[in-house]
This record gives C-alpha cells, structure tokens and sequence, in this order.
C-alpha cells in the first residue's frame, strides 16, 4: 500500500482526549518534511526560520501560510520581522505534536 502525502492529506479537528505523538513518532514525520525543520521542547513542537529578500516577501509568505491554515482549520505560531518567517507547530489541545502538525508543515513547505 502506498503511503499518502502529508500534503494530500487534511487536518482534523482535535478537541483533545488523544495523546501526542512521542518522539518516535514525530522523528518518523520529520523524515517526510523538507530540510530546516527542528523538533524541540522534548518533541512537543517542531519549528522552521524561513529567509526572504525583503519585508515585503516575508508578508506574501505570511498572507499565504495564513490561507492555508484557514482551509486547514490548523495554525501555526508565527514570528514576522524584516526578511524573517519562523514557523512554530504544535497542538494546544493535547499539549504535544499531532499529525496535524506535519501536514501543515508540509503545506507550508510547498508554499515555495
């Protein structure tokens, strides 16, 4: 059976009530994300810094990664300065990483 594509899949809602994935876990999604992602706090979030030209690429980057987190119902942590992006995920609601948190991160990373 083929595995799906982070970036085919959707986020669901997560109310709480299931665990967060543990490190195992999460290392097994970082493998299916592009380069510059970090695991951090005990693999509880997993961050990435993003590099633009100028102000104004940084908010095209922002608009966009705002849309998608819309459409996914799934948002990150974000930190906007000049020629900066860094991206935070985590799932509030279960105090850890989900699945939810890659997909994203996928998402994002296809943006450009």
């Amino acid at each position: 059976m083929t595995e799906v594509c982070l970036t085919d899949k959707k986020c669901k809602p997560c109310e709480g009530g299931v665990s967060p994935l543990n490190e195992s876990q999460a290392r097994g999604f970082m493998k299916q994300l592009k380069t510059g992602w970090e695991l951090l706090q005990g693999s509880k979030e997993i961050r990435k810094e993003y590099r633009f030209k100028n102000f104004k690429e940084t908010m095209g980057f922002v608009n966009l990664v705002a849309a998608v987190a819309e459409g996914e119902g799934h948002h990150p942590d974000m930190e906007v300065s000049w020629g900066r992006c860094v991206i935070r995920l985590s799932t509030h609601a279960i105090k850890g990483l989900s699945e939810n948190d890659f997909i994203m991160a996928a998402k994002v990373d296809a943006l450009g």
